[in-house]
């Protein structure tokens, strides 16, 4: 599972500006780089109906036990909305004990710049 394909329920406004969010994780074992794996199918079909996602994909390197996730919103409201509610929750809640590391980023671009590049999203979160 290298990236998975960028999912986009519902396209940006020219534009606009939009909530970028990026995210790095590292599983402490193979154990948990598996229940990471495991809980992904869950929370892509959850993203992929969330109000105020404008994109989202996962890129994944198993055998370093790393992932990235980034994605696009509305607003970070939505983004939070999206973060307590569903799969999600529960998901993150199950796999905080697991991961040796995560890292966070937001910000505020135009939807203009839209789709993001993932190498500048994995540069920012290093």
């Amino acid at each position: 599972m290298p990236t998975l394909p960028r999912t986009t329920p519902n396209p940006a406004p020219p534009g606009t500006e939009v909530h970028v969010f990026a995210s790095r994780f590292g599983a402490r074992t193979w154990w948990g780089a598996l229940k990471f794996l495991m809980g992904t199918p869950a929370v892509w079909r959850q993203v992929s109906r969330a109000p105020g996602a404008y994109g989202a994909t996962l890129r994944a390197k198993p055998l370093s036990r790393t992932y990235w996730t980034l994605s696009a919103w509305e607003s970070p409201t939505a983004l939070g909305e999206f973060a307590r509610a569903g799969v999600h929750s529960p998901v993150s809640r199950n796999l905080s004990g697991q991961m040796r590391e995560s890292r966070f980023l937001g910000r505020q671009v135009s939807s203009d710049e839209l789709p993001l590049d993932w190498d500048d999203a994995i540069r920012r979160l290093a």
